[in-house]
Parts: structure tokens; sequence; C-alpha cells
């Protein structure tokens, strides 16, 4: 059985959310926060989080909030593709430290696939520069 986490609400989401912390905003709605990855494992690669929801694994969150976060994880993978247009979508949810979770706030990833292009390691590398970042996001935004 996967460990349970309890929600830390001084979390790195947590704080983004509150505005503690900043973050490459994409787009947000009542339901969803979507920022880009600071640590993109691809061009694009961006964060889909629920704003009310102190749940850490996709076990925890109501469904009704669930179903908030899966629509907006759909509209910004739809606005990921028709913006960058990649080769595929990836749309990776971790639970639990061991499955690679390293942010105990519930999360969707979305990552785009470029054909010959590698995907980038899971949390891992240096931080992306954050102009570079704010320039993908302005294109993703538009595409909304």
């Amino acid at each position: 059985m996967t460990k349970r986490i309890k929600y830390d609400p001084d979390n790195i989401f947590a704080k983004i959310l509150r505005g503690d912390m900043p973050c490459v905003k994409i787009c947000e709605d009542d339901d969803i926060l979507a920022f880009m990855d600071i640590f993109p494992q691809s061009k694009g690669h961006s964060l889909v989080i629920p704003k009310r929801a102190k749940a850490t694994m996709i076990f925890d969150i109501d469904p009704d909030e669930l179903s908030g976060l899966t629509l907006g994880v759909q509209k910004v993978a739809k606005a990921i593709d028709k913006a960058l247009e990649p080769d595929g979508v990836r749309i990776v949810q971790f639970n639990g430290s061991e499955s690679g979770q390293t942010i105990f706030h519930i999360h969707f990833h979305i990552i785009p696939v470029y054909a010959g292009a590698p995907v980038r390691p899971h949390a891992g590398g240096a931080p992306a520069d954050t102009a570079v970042l704010t320039e993908i996001a302005a294109k993703i935004a538009a595409a909304l």
C-alpha cells in the first residue's frame, strides 16, 4: 500500500497558491493553477494543481475537486498541443515518494514529447531560464 503523507500547508505549491513563491503562470481559474515546471523535462513541460484541495495524492482528493483538476489538465494539454505542436504529450501524476513524487500537493505533469529529442529525468538538472519559460507560457496561454 502506498504510504500516505500528511498534507503540509507550507509545501512549495501551497506557497505558490498563496503568492509566497513565484511561478511562471499559464492560466488559472476557480479550480486550477497551471504553470511552467522550473525543472522542465522538455520544452513546454507544465504543471496543473488544484487550488482548493489539500490533498497529497490521488487517493486523498475529493472526486469533485479531481473532476475540476482533470478538466484543467485537458484544457492545458490541448493548448500545449496547439501552441507547441509536439509529436506527443505525456500526462503524468505521481503518488508517493517511491513513485517519484517530490512535492506532496497533488498535481499533474503535462510533458510535450518531440521526435528525436530526449526527455530529461524528472526533478533533475538545473532550473530553466525564467525568460524562456515566460515566452513558452505566453504561447500556451494564447492557445487557450
